[in-house]
């Protein structure tokens, strides 16, 4: 495989966040779903995840479909009636897409999320760990913003954003945004015919931001503007962004041969971006104290178990960073816990199969994954 971070080949993604935008998928006239292009992106879906490739759908249009069911006004609507719009287009969202991937025995699992579950750590674990459960056992999930609860004030207000954050959220390697435009230009090309077109961007600087212009479509609330946010947010998670036009039938497949695009290239993988989040972006909210052997252990590169803690200090909830610290009470590395601390002092010293016992539940054999452990 070749270096993922200087790639522009769709191929070389592992974890693929996938944007669909209203205006691909509703017709802006009568509300109705692109079914035969929503049919050609699962045969591009079907075909990536039989090549080892994980698909996450983050998906516009439960507004734009929910308001022609409901007879709702032309223009703009008031907040209860979008959100009674996403309330009835979220089903029949859901519905089209398990349909068409049904035929490929892929399963879907819809997930709404709102901005708050984001930002607030315990929920944003939740979110992490339920993605990652459906990805392991071979479904596909589909993401929207919970637009039937979220007001004004507490929304993402448009779905490139919300992808690069679920991105970010799981490690993703790459986030594709279907749009319709095909990639960044110099200036809106629509408007000024010396427009240059700009295939790969590797730092989001004040120049970049100054060539973001509007949204060219009637159904959608993002823009060029929204993308260059979601490649800020991507490229300091580590991952890879492309932007481009998804309109024509089997998008994936033609991004892989080869349609005009935009890459924003990332400097670390996820993994490295994710550990430097870890280790210098969060305060410690506890300590973890450990054996020598568990030292030893962390340093070859696996898991902190509970069998290996000797003490656990101070209060903390599941998903807050933690200091790991030695015998001598030397910090040896900093992770995000398992388990609050109130558990987390329940099954000091136990052995995995220990642990249903002690809880009243089946927790996570480790109290620290190595995935969320940065070692000195």
């Amino acid at each position: 495989m070749a270096d993922l971070f200087q790639s522009t080949a769709l191929k070389d993604g592992k974890r693929i966040v996938i944007k669909i935008g209203s205006a691909l998928l509703v017709d802006a006239i009568n509300g109705k779903i692109h079914r035969s292009w929503l049919e050609s992106l699962a045969s591009d879906i079907a075909a990536a995840r039989a090549r080892g490739q994980e698909i996450v759908i983050v998906t516009s249009g439960a507004i734009a479909v929910g308001r022609r069911h409901l007879d709702l006004p032309q223009g703009s609507l008031r907040l209860e009636e979008k959100q009674a719009a996403a309330a009835c287009g979220n089903i029949r969202l859901a519905h089209a897409y398990q349909e068409v991937l049904g035929h490929h025995q892929i399963s879907v699992a819809q997930i709404l999320v709102t901005l708050e579950d984001s930002e607030n750590r315990r929920r944003y674990i939740n979110a992490r760990n339920t993605i990652e459960t459906l990805l392991r056992v071979g479904a596909v999930p589909l993401i929207n913003e919970n637009d039937t609860v979220a007001t004004d004030e507490i929304r993402f207000g448009d779905n490139d954003r919300l992808a690069a954050r679920v991105a970010a959220m799981i490690s993703a390697d790459t986030l594709v945004l279907f749009s319709d435009i095909d990639g960044l230009y110099t200036a809106d090309p629509s408007k000024d015919p010396a427009a240059e077109f700009i295939p790969v961007v590797r730092q989001i600087t004040p120049e970049i931001e100054a060539m973001a212009g509007g949204s060219a479509s009637n159904v959608g609330s993002g823009g060029m503007t929204t993308k260059i946010a979601a490649a800020k947010i991507s490229l300091n998670a580590g991952c890879r962004m492309v932007i481009t036009r998804g309109e024509r039938t089997n998008p994936l497949d033609a991004l892989e041969n080869g349609e005009k695009a935009t890459w924003f290239l990332p400097e670390a993988t996820p993994m490295n971006a994710r550990k430097k989040w870890i280790s210098g972006g969060l305060k410690s909210m506890g300590e973890v104290i450990v054996d020598a052997g568990a030292i030893k252990a962390l340093q070859e590169g696996r898991s902190l178990l509970p069998i290996g803690v000797k003490e656990i200090i101070g209060e903390f909830v599941r998903g807050e960073a933690v200091s790991v610290k030695g015998p001598d009470g030397a910090e040896v590395g900093r992770g995000l816990i398992a388990y609050g601390s109130e558990d987390a002092k329940k099954i000091v010293g136990l052995k995995s199969t220990e642990i249903k016992d002690a809880l009243g539940y089946i927790g996570r054999d480790e109290m620290i994954h190595r995935d969320h452990l940065v070692v000195e």
